[in-house]
């Protein structure tokens, strides 16, 4: 009786812990450094896109009033499909090319459906008033 009963304990935990892991990005180990000077250069209406090798589908770090921000480019929006998010024209937002979601580039924060979860944040820290570092 007792192993009938584990049994479908067992078969009850294994069905309600299938299916979607949420739609989160995954944690991978971030270090990346960039100069000032070479942020200037780089960036778009003040933001730099960062190859897609750091974090999951890239890196977007965005220069804002108070500061510098880090998102990974990974859509939050079915992230399996490392959709990569791409700032707009403005410089105020950023858009999912495979769902046409959006998001604000000063916090991260969902602006247009689909999306329901900020992109994923990473750390920034100015080292001296040179190097930009953004870490997890």
């Amino acid at each position: 009786m007792m192993k009938y009963l584990y049994s479908i304990l067992f078969i009850l935990l294994m069905v309600t812990g299938c299916g979607k892991d949420g739609g989160y990005i995954p944690d991978v180990p971030v270090n990346y450094n960039v100069t000032i000077t070479e942020f200037s250069l780089k960036a778009i209406n003040n933001t730099v896109l960062v190859v897609p090798d750091k974090g999951v589908g890239g890196l977007l770090i965005v220069k804002t009033d108070f500061g510098y921000v880090c998102f990974d480019r990974c859509s939050t929006v079915n992230p399996e499909k490392i959709c990569r998010v791409a700032p707009d024209d403005s410089g105020v937002t950023a858009t999912d090319p495979c769902s046409g979601a959006k998001f604000l580039l000063y916090d991260g924060s969902p602006q247009k459906a689909p999306a329901q979860r900020s992109l994923k944040a990473y750390n920034v820290s100015l080292q001296g008033n040179t190097l930009i570092h953004v870490s997890n």
